[in-house]
């Protein structure tokens, strides 16, 4: 599984860290790194370079309620198993086990609820925009809020030129800025004329100071991609 090229082997370093890959192959990945310590150099290598984008996922605070909710389905399991416990056969209920049932029952009808009351995960999407020799530069993560950049193995762009972010979703007729990408490499976009789909294009291209004056690209595409779901989502 594990490729001879210098370049193909780098590559899947960085898929394998990433989490890109499919299940079986990412186990093969990791069954391979205890035999090859040349790759398992490469796959830390990648995991250093690209810890600082843990960033881009802030945690999220659970829904407004949620809890309140969950104290209230408990409640009323404990109030079933109350009312029960007045039929005819209430000493039997008051046994240790079943006591312990009655508990159990209610612990169960909480984890329910918070199953059934958990929003559907918002879906993830993500592309590695490439340099012109196929190496990943850039990495772009997108949800239904926003639209985050972060480089991974960049060049900055000449003093009298800055790189300008974009997106074209598909059907549209021009692409929507994005904003200029600060020195540092990192944007978060919430952008309110468009939504992040699976095949939506980042671009980021070359431009003048202040960027590009036209509202549309004006010069040279420096990186380019589509926006593809992201494992698991």
């Amino acid at each position: 599984m594990i490729p001879a090229d210098p370049k193909a082997r780098d590559a899947l370093a960085a898929e394998y860290v990433l989490g890109t890959l499919e299940a079986r192959e990412a186990s093969e990945v990791a069954r391979a790194l205890r035999a090859d310590p040349a790759f398992a150099e490469a796959v830390a290598r990648w995991e250093a370079r690209l810890a600082p984008l843990t960033a881009l996922a802030p945690p999220e605070a659970p829904p407004p309620g949620l809890w309140a909710r969950i104290e209230a389905a408990l409640d009323s399991s404990a109030t079933t198993a109350s009312a029960a416990a007045l039929a005819p056969w209430w000493r039997r209920l008051l046994e240790p086990w079943r006591l312990g049932a009655i508990g159990a029952g209610a612990v169960a009808a909480g984890l329910a609820a918070v199953l059934l009351l958990r929003p559907a995960p918002a879906p993830q999407y993500m592309t590695v925009l490439l340099t012109d020799r196929d190496q990943p530069a850039w990495l772009v993560q997108a949800d239904r809020e926003a639209i985050r950049l972060a480089a991974l193995n960049t060049r900055p762009p000449p003093p009298d030129r800055v790189l300008e972010l974009w997106a074209l979703p598909q059907g549209a007729t021009a692409p929507t800025s994005l904003g200029l990408i600060p020195p540092d490499g990192r944007v978060t976009v919430r952008p309110t004329t468009i939504r992040a789909e699976p095949g939506m294009l980042i671009e980021i291209t070359l431009e003048p100071p202040g960027g590009s004056p036209t509202g549309r690209p004006t010069g040279p595409i420096q990186f380019i991609g589509r926006l593809a779901p992201a494992t698991g989502s």
